[in-house]
């Protein structure tokens, strides 16, 4: 693993493309599973059609696809969880900050987000 020197480490915290998941989902209960992930779509500015691509991918990636329209409340935890990691990366950001983003899934469901992760820092 590398270990990033102080400097670098500022540079990182000062960076506004950085997006962070938590093992608390950190979810909206008043939004549904589709309003939560539109949040850092929102804040992109992203067009529409471009939009709807990347909520087709990330429900289907995550098998979230019939939770679109669910609260946060009728969700397990797993779920819930799984919700957060997809909003955490729907809008691609740049710096992904990951503080236990699979600490309330099942094991196979946490070494498939892990999955995810090398291949997004692979992509990078």
């Amino acid at each position: 693993m590398h270990h990033l020197k102080p400097k670098e480490r500022a540079t990182l915290r000062k960076r506004k493309d950085r997006i962070r998941c938590f093992s608390k989902y950190h979810l909206l209960d008043d939004l549904t599973v589709y309003e939560n992930l539109d949040i850092p779509l929102s804040y992109r500015h992203y067009k529409r059609a471009n939009a709807l691509r990347w909520f087709a991918d990330v429900l289907d990636r995550f098998q979230i696809v019939g939770k679109k329209i669910l609260y946060p409340s009728q969700l397990s935890g797993g779920q819930q969880q799984l919700v957060g990691v997809a909003r955490a990366i729907i809008a691609e950001p740049q710096t992904l900050l990951a503080d236990e983003a699979t600490g309330n899934l099942h094991s196979s469901q946490g070494e498939e987000i892990v999955e995810l992760f090398r291949k997004l820092n692979e992509q990078a």
